[in-house]
């Protein structure tokens, strides 16, 4: 029986010091990395709406998928925060929308998409990742999808269809 209950009382005790440290220095980390998502995410509506000189939060129903928006004080634009069920977890991006109802630019902020055949659609760097620079809620739909990631590619586009009528709420709340 002594046998059993010393190493099991030392394995307790183990665990519980690793995890008051795994806790310490989540309470250390969690502020910085906040922070850093917090100035990554400003970055990138300044990349998607590039006239904008800074943004106002916009408080109106959002359809699905899209979680915030914003306008440009300046009155260059809309910025919208998305989230779209992709193939291997959400897609998280951000999208610009010129006055006239045109993309400027879409950038991708998180993902989990397949490594080299889902991540294409989204994946900033990649040639190949949807374009919808250009793009108004008429001919969005034209984009063509990626071979092989259909999931992803679907998953952007209804995204696109969302950030649209966000849009339009907006345009309509003015």
């Amino acid at each position: 029986m002594k046998d059993i209950v010393k190493p099991i009382a030392v394995l307790a005790a183990i665990c519980l010091v690793v995890t008051a440290l795994l806790a310490a220095v989540n309470s250390l980390t969690s502020p910085i990395i906040a922070e850093a998502n917090e100035k990554a995410k400003s970055e990138a509506m300044k990349e998607v709406l590039s006239e904008a000189d800074g943004f106002d939060e916009l408080k109106i129903d959002l359809p699905d998928g899209v979680t915030e928006a914003y306008k440009a004080s300046n009155g260059a634009g809309y910025v919208f925060m998305i989230n779209a069920k992709g193939y291997g977890g959400t897609i998280e991006f951000v999208c610009g929308i010129l006055p006239d109802g045109t993309v400027e630019k879409t950038k991708t902020l998180n993902h989990s998409e397949t490594s080299g055949i889902g991540s294409r659609v989204v994946d900033n760097k990649s040639g190949e990742r949807l374009k919808f620079d250009g793009k108004t809620a008429d001919n969005y739909e034209e984009v063509d999808s990626i071979t092989g990631a259909t999931i992803s590619s679907k998953a952007f586009k209804k995204a696109m269809g969302s950030a649209f009528e966000a849009y339009s709420r907006a345009k309509e709340a003015e």
